[in-house]
């Protein structure tokens, strides 16, 4: 009776109109788990030696029925104990601050590998978590293996990941320009780590969320390479910083991994900024 139905309708209506899933409004908001200084020639390739104060962040994207994480954070006491920021909670206690519970967690799309972004995915227990293909294959293998690169990559946060595909929570984004959720699409090409990714989220207006493929908007003001996975990549940085611009409509709408000033940009309260 249901496909009878289908059918008489379709016989009325375009069908490729029913199929077409209307895009969400999503909104965005910035939440800072923790604050660091560091000296800007680390982040902006070829720039001054001097101090710039810098935001940990996760991102979380509503709408459409899904509570969205760009990121996760990170929570194990080997970076914990090394790595002295300020003002650290734990992500999950962070996005309470937003209203949310972690077990609402519906997605978790990682830009990286590295430990600061990917460290928190067992904080979220029902989230699905999206990863580039080539990342995963590379920290899961190649990465560890002679001449191998895993300066930044948490041996403790790659077997998480595994567990996570091995419970069926895991699934591969194959390359550029792919959609995730409706008006949500993913891109490579800023080569932070072996196969970054960045994303766009469509609306009114539109926003690329960069992570560390840009890491301060100085990046973007001064067209200089974010860190990358090798000194070659430096200029595909820089282009895709271009890419980025083109996609948000404006560089104001392209949101770096780390920079303080997004918090003084949009609407703050606490850690949580409103993006839009």
């Amino acid at each position: 009776m249901r496909r009878l139905l289908l059918a008489t309708i379709c016989a009325a209506l375009p069908c490729t109109l029913l199929a077409a899933s209307p895009t969400p409004e999503y909104s965005i908001q910035a939440i800072r788990y923790a604050s660091d200084e560091s000296d800007v020639a680390n982040m902006v390739v070829g720039d001054a030696h001097e101090k710039v104060k810098l935001a940990m962040v996760i991102w979380l994207i509503r709408g459409g029925g899904r509570n969205i994480l760009f990121d996760s954070g990170y929570h194990r006491d080997t970076f914990l104990k090394h790595f002295h920021t300020s003002d650290y909670i734990r992500p999950d206690e962070a996005l309470r601050l937003a209203g949310i519970q972690p077990q609402d967690i519906t997605d978790i799309v990682i830009s990286h590998a590295h430990w600061d972004h990917l460290g928190g995915i067992d904080l979220f227990p029902k989230a699905t978590v999206w990863i580039q293909k080539e990342e995963f294959r590379y920290y899961t293998g190649d990465a560890w293996q002679r001449g191998g690169h895993h300066g930044g990559i948490d041996p403790e946060d790659i077997q998480q990941l595994v567990k996570v595909n091995t419970e069926g929570r895991l699934r591969f984004v194959d390359g550029d320009d792919v959609e995730l959720f409706p008006g949500i699409r993913a891109y490579t090409g800023g080569r932070h780590t072996y196969a970054s990714q960045y994303i766009r989220v469509a609306g009114t207006p539109t926003y690329v969320l960069a992570s560390d493929n840009v890491y301060l908007y100085r990046n973007l003001a001064e067209h200089k390479a974010s860190g990358t996975f090798s000194d070659a990549d430096h200029a595909a940085n820089v282009q895709n910083q271009y890419r980025m611009i083109q996609l948000a409509g404006s560089p104001d709408r392209v949101v770096p991994g780390h920079d303080a000033l997004q918090f003084e940009k949009f609407p703050t309260e606490g850690r949580v900024a409103r993006i839009k």
